[in-house]
């Protein structure tokens, strides 16, 4: 247990049930930067991140490992785990039986933001539709915890807006003039650390390309309304190990 953790809940959203229904304020948490300093000392070398792209037909997708490293992985799966999973998502809206894992959302320390982009930044679309690449990753990391037989069945991912901290980092605020294009599935583990089955599958029209779980990997692909979006499914988890993941929007700048 890290005791150098402190709990905070800087917003309450309704969330939804695996398997239909919603449950009333729902926890969106923040931690104390103390317990992130792994983060703000890191010395990984950025150009550890190694970029790999994927032939998926007339479809945006492609996977760069060593992201983080096994430490920080574990740092993140001891926090998220203390946070606590939960069957309901807050702010999540998918069909029942879509959904069948357990959740955690986190306002993250912009220190663990701002690591992970200069990680990735070089290996990011500069634009996509006209749309210029922003600066910063969104602040609200969705975490899921995948134990025995769970799955998230076929779907596209929504786009969202950017989170991030008011001026007085006590409440969770929308960023204006952006939106996410891009999904980051954040592996916090794999199948080094005994997860059985849990590969990410995603499609095109004439393929399917399965994604293993690896500690550290991302694997970026396009969503929201687009015909260009990715289609994906989290498979089963078929041992003991649970599979930890992390949701993370890449976000482009946009002007009405």
């Amino acid at each position: 247990m890290n005791t150098d953790l402190k709990i905070d809940i800087v917003d309450q959203l309704p969330g939804s049930l695996p398997m239909g229904g919603t449950v009333p304020n729902t926890p969106i948490y923040r931690v104390n930067r103390q317990a992130l300093a792994l983060f703000a000392k890191s010395d990984q070398d950025i150009s550890d991140a190694k970029l790999s792209t994927l032939s998926l037909e007339n479809k945006l997708a492609f996977v760069i490992d060593d992201v983080l490293s096994a430490q920080e992985c574990a740092l993140i799966i001891s926090i998220t785990d203390q946070l606590g999973y939960r069957p309901e998502a807050p702010g999540i809206q998918t069909p029942p039986g879509m959904r069948m894992n357990q959740s955690v959302h986190w306002l993250s320390d912009a220190v663990v933001m701002e690591t992970i982009f200069r990680r990735i930044e070089k290996h990011l679309p500069a634009t996509i539709d006209q749309r210029s690449l922003h600066p910063r990753l969104s602040q609200r990391m969705n975490f899921y915890k995948y134990q025995q037989h769970d799955v998230f069945n076929r779907h596209i991912d929504g786009a969202w807006p950017g989170f991030g901290f008011n001026a007085d980092d006590t409440q969770m605020i929308q960023w204006p003039h952006v939106e996410s294009m891009l999904t980051m599935l954040l592996y916090l583990n794999g199948h080094e650390e005994g997860v059985e089955g849990g590969c990410t599958q995603i499609y095109s029209d004439n393929e399917t390309i399965d994604i293993e779980p690896r500690t550290g990997r991302a694997l970026f692909f396009r969503h929201g309304f687009s015909t260009d979006s990715v289609q994906h499914t989290g498979m089963q988890v078929t041992g003991a190990v649970p599979k930890y993941i992390a949701r993370i929007n890449v976000l482009y700048e946009y002007s009405f």
